[in-house]
């Protein structure tokens, strides 16, 4: 399922703010080094979303589940202040020692912290109190709900959680999708539109986007 009509990508991808040299580079060599997983990088205009959301939302603190080569990372890293951090989980050096590259000639390295170990004991051992502006979530889609959870006790009010991949290619609505990612998208997108504690908006951007953002 075509949640963007592929005529449309290159109008849509010429009207944002364009890609400079950095990340037009680490697009090809992300190609060219990890062939097998190109959809795991986000597009240009999803990555200009997302460093327009951290703008406006005055986020301070920033965290990333899923790195891999490290589009995303640049992204919510530019839209930080000077004095910013942005937590990145991943657990692949191989990929990742892609994007210490590229943040390093962005000069943003002193900006991002990363943690290479399993996201979920990544988040557990943050403090426990509300202290995160922002949050991303593009990785295993099994473990969507275990990283929801263990972030929006730590979101202050007003801070936002985007997660990507929420509609799954359409597989979503798709009754005869049941492997364990799909279930696992299913879940956390109930749980996001049944939470109290949050209000949500899921646009059919690129594969979904769902920006949750915790109540006052």
């Amino acid at each position: 399922m075509d949640i963007v009509n592929p005529a449309l990508d290159d109008y849509l991808l010429a009207h944002c703010t364009p890609a400079d040299d950095i990340l037009r580079d680490l697009v090809e060599e992300t190609h060219a080094r990890v062939p097998d997983y190109p959809t795991m990088q986000i597009t240009h205009d999803e990555g200009e979303f997302l460093t327009m959301l951290v703008r406006l939302t005055g986020a301070r603190t920033a965290v990333e589940v899923g790195v891999f080569t490290g589009y995303s990372s640049l992204c919510i890293a530019r839209g930080l202040p000077a004095d910013g951090r942005l937590i990145a989980c991943d657990v692949s050096e191989e990929w990742t020692s892609i994007a210490r590259r590229y943040w390093e000639r962005a000069d943003l390295a002193d900006r991002i912290e990363l943690h290479l170990a399993p996201a979920a004991d990544t988040l557990a051992d943050l403090p426990e109190e509300p202290f995160v502006d922002f949050a991303f979530i593009d990785a295993d889609k099994v473990g969507y709900p275990a990283y929801y959870e263990a972030l929006v006790p730590r979101l202050r009010p007003g801070g936002l959680i985007v997660l990507d991949n929420v509609l799954r290619g359409g597989r979503v609505v798709d009754p005869a999708a049941q492997d364990d990612a799909d279930l696992a998208i299913r879940r956390i997108n109930d749980t996001i539109t049944a939470d109290a504690r949050m209000e949500s908006v899921m646009l059919p951007l690129r594969d979904g986007v769902t920006l949750a953002r915790k109540r006052a």
